[in-house]
């Protein structure tokens, strides 16, 4: 491990590329990617094992967020409080989340500790014991989420959204299950879970701070490096996605509420296609830049129909959306939703002018090198460039690839995902 070095270490100011990532993949399969940055005495690290939602079976719908939940609930070789008096002695963190292709890790600490954080990742990833009272403690705090979910009107009408949008298609499923789904959860379920789903292969571990990157890469080798899991399964395949015929729509109702939340969408590209940042782009002007783009303007500003109102592009491994969002007065939700479809046709009538691109352009170019100022923000990026794909020289060409989009790409990528005639329409409210 290497210490950390005094002041005068000439800063890392270029955005990362491949002369200072070290990327390696240890013989279990873990991808690991390394990064300097001895401008702070701490270190981040992130990643994910590829177990999530996708094998969920349906009557319960859960057990992946559960399991990732749980954790850090015990181990063979610390209790609760003894993991989290073990993290807080030192000031440093670790967490888990989970999605529907993995479940991600972060932790961060002072270099110093940084042999204690390892050892407590490999031990929550590889040891986990699911004690039985901890397991009903953390099902109640579910089951709470799950009734306070019953009653948010944006949370109902991202699900609602999603069962819609994606019917048939695992997405539709809500990540954290119902409560019938999480009470069927047993604590066997959880422990056979995560003997068959969590392994070293196809893992990924990124770690940004003051270490050598080669030292870096040796440290994680020396506590997961012999990890080895035969039950281990294969990532799931993503079916295909069956778009829309035709306009569909769903109020859910939850009485008693002052404000209704609206959503109108349809599909969107994946992060991987070559229309990805045309696509972003022309969300920025659509509802995004500035007081939330044209449908900010359009719905708020000059109605003043809405609390808010924004668009959305959600792209990942799968299918994406690309959606309006909005808080109305339930009196005000079809002239919201008019209006919104109006700027909708607009956007895939005209496209976007010259210089709106080129604010949003500025825009995207200008807030890159605030979202890598921290070790977290770099680990992040990191961890992007290997999901997706991108490349280690990915933000080296940044600058280029969003300057490279013609208002003429936006607007062939509106029209390619937007139909007025096929969207998605879900409100959630009295």
């Amino acid at each position: 491990m290497c210490a950390q070095r005094k002041s005068s270490h000439p800063a890392t100011t270029s955005f990362p590329g491949p002369e200072d990532i070290h990327r390696s993949v240890l013989s279990n399969g873990i991808t690991i990617l390394c990064r300097a940055n001895f401008n702070s005495p701490s270190v981040s690290i992130a990643g994910y094992i590829n177990a999530g939602s996708l094998f969920d079976p349906d009557d319960k719908l859960g057990l992946a967020d559960f399991a990732a939940s749980a954790l850090m609930r015990g181990t063979e070789k610390h209790s609760f409080d003894g993991l989290y008096n073990e993290l807080e002695s030192v000031g440093a963190s670790l967490g888990f989340d989970s999605g529907i292709h993995a479940t991600g890790f972060h932790g961060r600490a002072l270099v110093e500790d940084l042999p204690l954080l390892l050892v407590l990742l490999s031990e929550t990833l590889r040891q986990p014991t699911f004690p039985e009272v901890e397991v009903e403690k953390l099902r109640h705090q579910l089951l709470t989420g799950l009734a306070i979910r019953s009653q948010d009107t944006s949370d109902m009408a991202e699900l609602t959204f999603d069962e819609l949008l994606f019917q048939g298609h695992p997405y539709a499923r809500p990540e954290d299950g119902f409560p019938e789904t999480i009470q069927a959860i047993t604590r066997q379920d959880l422990a056979d879970y995560h003997r068959h789903a969590f392994g070293p292969r196809g893992m990924v571990i990124v770690m940004v701070g003051a270490v050598e990157p080669k030292k870096a890469a040796d440290a994680i080798g020396r506590v997961l490096g012999d990890w080895k899991n035969r039950d281990q399964v294969d990532a799931l395949l993503m079916p295909e996605l069956k778009r829309l015929d035709e306009t569909v729509r769903r109020h859910v109702t939850i009485d008693g509420k002052s404000q209704a939340d609206l959503i109108i969408g349809t599909n969107g590209p994946r992060r991987t296609d070559a229309d990805y940042m045309a696509a972003s782009l022309g969300n920025s002007v659509l509802g995004q830049f500035g007081m939330m783009g044209r449908v900010g303007k359009s719905v708020r500003e000059k109605s003043g129909l809405a609390y808010y109102v924004y668009s959305g592009l959600s792209a990942g491994l799968g299918p994406g959306s690309w959606s309006v969002s909005a808080g109305v007065s339930p009196a005000n939700v079809k002239k919201a939703g008019d209006l919104i479809v109006k700027e909708l046709k607009r956007f895939i009538k005209g496209g976007v002018t010259k210089e709106e691109l080129l604010d949003s352009q500025a825009n995207f170019i200008g807030r890159l090198p605030l979202s890598l100022e921290s070790n977290g923000g770099v680990a992040g990026a990191l961890i992007s460039m290997e999901r997706y794909s991108l490349g280690l020289d990915y933000y080296r060409r940044y600058p280029d690839l969003v300057k490279s989009v013609t208002p003429s790409d936006v607007l062939k990528v509106a029209r390619k995902y937007i139909d007025p005639d096929r969207l998605v329409v879900a409100v959630a409210g009295s």
